[in-house]
């Protein structure tokens, strides 16, 4: 007597879309707000920017590369427990820098403990999901749709943390945030994907090593890792360093809380255009042009008199160039490998994309530090915009053939 199978029905795309877009929009929403305690933490501590900037930028070095081992992990166990932990894990990394007596323990927290909180909690676990469970049909959209959660989390989040420094100083705001943090572990029941129980992981056509060895010698995968660091570099920089930068020329407070929800509103409508257009167009060509502006944005804003209105014109256009390369890279990956080892591939990437921002982080203060001034970081952003323009132009985004294996989905 045989036994029938079924295949447990996917998760319905709203719950998917409601679940992550939320999640995404408050790890993402805390994370874009770091740049304002910059001047308070470093004022009040006696810290240099550098000692800020390293924190930050050793944040993004850990979540891109503790990104990829729980990339793994999720592709094996699902997104559901590596969501709780990062959870956990933000919230620990929230306190933990709240209450840090020294730029050692500022440096453990908020680096490594927060960036290994992010890894679990943003697009690579939740883009791993959507991959899954959507049809490809439908991916590109579904994950600009998320990207846009992000931005929207940025947004909002991002006055609601400079009020909360105004209102409770810069140490209980963290605190505050850290207990937010804690709100993913209720979401994230609303991910929990049928053929992950148990911890069993489903069956593949392809082993991690196989998987691995296919990306890193098919040449459009590295022109996306590279395209993608530049995008980490420019994002960061600016995500960080804007508010103070605006304020050594002058600016009040506000312009620089604004600017950065002004990056975060017009970035929902970027983010979601980009993955709508990426179902329509060749994506490598929406990459190579959003790099490409992003340049030519940067290049009027240092040219332009500096007053509030060029400042929240530029924070608008290079707001609706922000993460809009997000949806586009890892449905392209989706595209080219399928999406068995979704959560992987994109952790890789991603790697990328986080050296790159601490680079940006780090060299700004440094370069800060140094010369008195940010223009030389500047001009490199610009430089590495034209050259992600040029390098993305050449990606193939057809299904990869193999013979071993079936198709990619």
């Amino acid at each position: 007597m045989t036994t029938k199978t079924t295949t447990p029905a996917p998760l319905s795309m709203a719950q998917i879309l409601l679940c992550g877009g939320a999640i995404v929009t408050i790890s993402m929403g805390i994370r874009h707000g770091f740049g304002l305690w910059l001047l308070p933490i470093t004022q009040d501590m006696g810290w240099t920017r550098e000692n800020f900037s390293m924190a930050i930028a050793v944040q993004n070095l850990s979540w891109g590369i503790l990104g990829i081992f729980v990339g793994i992990l999720a592709d094996r166990i699902g997104a559901f427990k590596v969501l709780i932990g990062g959870s956990i894990l933000y919230a620990l990394g929230l306190a933990g820098m709240a209450l840090s007596p020294t730029s050692t323990w500022f440096l453990l927290t908020a680096g490594v403990l927060i960036g290994a909180a992010q890894a679990g909690t943003t697009y690579a676990v939740i883009f791993g999901v959507l991959g899954r469970q959507i049809s490809a049909a439908k991916r590109s959209w579904a994950m600009g749709v998320t990207a846009a959660a992000g931005s929207f989390g940025q947004f909002f989040m991002v006055p609601v943390e400079g009020n909360l420094i105004a209102q409770f100083g810069w140490s209980n705001a963290l605190l505050v945030l850290a207990v937010l943090a804690l709100l993913i572990v209720a979401l994230a029941f609303g991910l929990r994907e049928p053929g992950f129980g148990n911890g069993a992981p489903i069956k593949r056509e392809q082993t991690v090593g196989q998987a691995l060895k296919e990306a890193w010698t098919y040449p459009s995968f590295l022109l996306l890792t590279g395209g993608y660091f530049v995008c980490g570099f420019q994002v960061m920089f600016i995500g960080v360093h804007m508010p103070s930068y605006l304020k050594d020329f002058g600016m009040a407070p506000h312009v620089a809380s604004y600017s950065l929800a002004l990056i975060g509103l017009f970035n929902i409508f970027g983010t979601y255009l980009a993955g709508n257009l990426g179902q329509k167009m060749p994506k490598r060509y929406l990459l190579s042009g959003i790099y490409g502006l992003r340049s030519v944005v940067t290049v009027g804003f240092l040219l332009a008199p500096l007053s509030p209105w060029s400042v929240y014109v530029f924070c608008a256009a290079m707001g609706f160039l922000w993460l809009s390369t997000v949806p586009l890279t890892n449905a392209t990956i989706a595209q080219i490998f399928g999406v068995q080892h979704l959560s992987m591939l994109g952790g890789f990437v991603f790697c990328s994309h986080q050296i790159g921002s601490f680079l940006g982080v780090w060299l700004g203060g440094y370069l800060y530090d140094m010369n008195g001034n940010y223009d030389m970081v500047w001009y490199i952003s610009i430089a590495l915009g034209i050259l992600a323009a040029l390098i993305n132009l050449p990606v193939r985004e057809a299904a990869i053939t193999r013979h071993s294996t079936a198709s990619a989905a």
